[in-house]
């Protein structure tokens, strides 16, 4: 192997590699650790294909613009993206989806209220289907389904809500919202406002 042949195979090992290096980059890296024990931590656990979802992506090929800012819940790879309106920012966050195609909206909407702490209150459908729920939980209760934060949408009875049973992020197990953990949705609460723009896709 001459000299000029062994530099253009070093040449092509180094971009490969290089190539590798900025591919694994592009990849947000999640805490695998966010509970105490593997029953907190349900990435480590069933929902294995789930993290090949986990790749960042571009607001373009969901927006027309960035107004107010805008989140992307992406029901398929259970995940939801948030971009801030000037682009700064760049958030993605594991997610629960409904448990059913037939409790899932999709489409375009907006933020319309922010809710600390929110009630919950069971649907006309989830008091005939469960009678022994609770009329209503309130906000702060360990039991409430909400999570300790709630963005309202523009369709009646859906929110992207924090939970506290940690178990359903990653998997088909809400009645229609779209679930985070309690210190994603504390962030994401902080960086949307009333107006965000949201697309569940």
């Amino acid at each position: 192997m001459t000299a000029e042949t062994r530099e253009t195979v070093n040449r092509r090992m180094f971009m490969g590699g290089a190539a590798t290096a900025l591919t694994a980059a592009a990849v947000p890296a999640f805490s695998q650790t966010i509970g105490s024990t593997e029953a907190d931590t349900p990435l480590l656990g069933p929902v294995r294909n789930n993290l090949s979802g986990f790749r960042m992506l571009n607001w373009q090929d969901y927006f027309d613009n960035t107004r107010n800012g805008v989140i992307l819940a992406d029901l398929t790879s259970r995940a939801v993206h948030f971009w801030s309106e000037d682009q700064t920012i760049y958030k993605l966050y594991p997610s629960s989806v409904p448990i059913s195609e037939e409790l899932t909206r999709r489409g375009m909407t907006e933020v319309i209220k922010k809710v600390v702490n929110p009630t919950w209150t069971p649907t006309t459908d989830q008091r005939r289907r469960h009678p022994d729920w609770p009329d209503q939980v309130p906000g702060g209760s360990p039991d409430n389904p909400l999570g300790v934060r709630a963005l309202y949408l523009g369709w009646p009875a859906y929110r992207i809500h924090g939970t506290h049973d940690t178990r359903k992020i990653g998997r088909r197990s809400s009645g229609g919202c779209v679930g985070l953990y309690n210190e994603h949705i504390i962030e994401l609460f902080g960086l949307a406002k009333v107006g965000t723009q949201v697309r569940l896709l």
